[in-house]
């Protein structure tokens, strides 16, 4: 099949036989009808706008141990942090200021935030901004947590499900995590009313073309408003130390793909993208990407929330941070908008 007819089939059908995909992910050789095609797509449905999330890094506390992760609980050199109810809010006051609509608070899955403080704290961000969009993204937690939460007034939550195959799950998180419990959570998300995030990291230990190709099919099944995937990055304090990144080239390729797949979702060009190289997140957005999450966090924490190492942005103040992602969206041909930027709904 030429490289032109595979990218239109899977643009028309939103899907493709395994064999093809794999043919995809792993050729550069279709790059280029690929990244044209997503671009297109996504403009038809969201012309050149892309939604900012102001993201707020609240605590980098977690009692889990996954092996890839700078904030695993047995990394004693991590110095770590918990910003205040009042702190958030102030993030949040500055934000709004700076007309982010939509709030993202994340953090490691730290027992000090009970649901009680949590709702709390959710309940009054939607006091103070009634026109603003709440997200979650505080891992694993019970379906009676996430109602209470969503009760309160969060309407959206990310829960990267990190690889869909069960082997590689294990051999990526201790024995007292598991992969059947991660996608019950972001099910029970759904069944809640939450707009739900999911995604994976590209290039992580152990991966192969085949658990990237479960990776699209649970996508494929549980239909989140938002994916969010991002090359993996190492960490000195993890048992992963010695693995290096995953490839950029490859996550540009799967986003143009998901674009292709998912073409009403919402895609982030993250920070990790433009960690890994100086123009990812542009990078990014011409693969289909529309959406950028600029860090609210106080410049003081910044720093200590290293999910990865060298991550980008962490010394800039949050206008700083804002005027600079605008001026990159705007080199790559498009512009940041600052509606609260649900994901758009096919008409069926």
């Amino acid at each position: 099949m030429r490289n032109i007819d595979l990218i239109e089939k899977l643009t028309a059908e939103r899907n493709l036989p395994n064999a093809a995909l794999k043919l995809l992910i792993e050729s550069n050789e279709y790059d280029t009808f690929l990244f044209e095609a997503a671009d297109s797509r996504r403009k038809e449905i969201y012309g050149d706008e892309v939604y900012i999330r102001g993201l707020i890094e609240f605590t980098n506390y977690c009692r889990n141990n996954c092996y890839y992760c700078g904030i695993r609980r047995d990394n004693k050199n991590a110095q770590r942090y918990r910003l205040s109810k009042e702190e958030i809010l102030a993030c949040c006051e500055e934000g709004y200021r700076l007309g982010f609509r939509t709030f993202v608070l994340q953090g490691g899955e730290d027992p000090y935030y009970t649901d009680t403080l949590i709702c709390d704290i959710v309940s009054e961000i939607r006091k103070r901004f009634e026109d603003c969009a709440i997200t979650l993204s505080l891992g694993e937690k019970s379906k009676e947590s996430y109602k209470a939460f969503f009760d309160a007034g969060a309407n959206r939550y990310l829960l990267r499900h990190e690889t869909a195959n069960d082997p590689h799950y294990r051999k990526l998180h201790p024995d007292n995590m598991s992969l059947q419990n991660r996608k019950q959570c972001l099910y029970n998300l759904k069944d809640i009313g939450y707009q739900v995030g999911s995604g994976f990291m590209v290039g992580s230990p152990y991966q192969t073309t085949d658990t990237l190709i479960q990776d699209i099919r649970f996508l494929q099944d549980l239909q989140p408003d938002m994916i969010g995937i991002g090359p993996y990055i190492t960490h000195e304090d993890t048992p992963f130390s010695s693995f290096k990144n995953g490839s950029m080239a490859l996550t540009l390729r799967l986003i143009a793909v998901l674009r292709l797949m998912f073409p009403y979702a919402l895609i982030p060009a993250t920070t990790a993208l433009g960690t890994i190289h100086a123009q990812g997140r542009e990078l990014g957005l011409k693969a289909g990407a529309n959406v950028v999450m600029p860090n609210l966090s106080p410049v003081g924490v910044r720093k200590l929330y290293a999910l990865y190492q060298n991550k980008i942005c962490t010394g800039e103040e949050a206008a700083q941070c804002r005027g600079c992602l605008e001026r990159r969206v705007n080199s790559a041909g498009y512009r940041i908008v600052t509606a609260i930027g649900n994901a758009m709904k096919e008409n069926k």
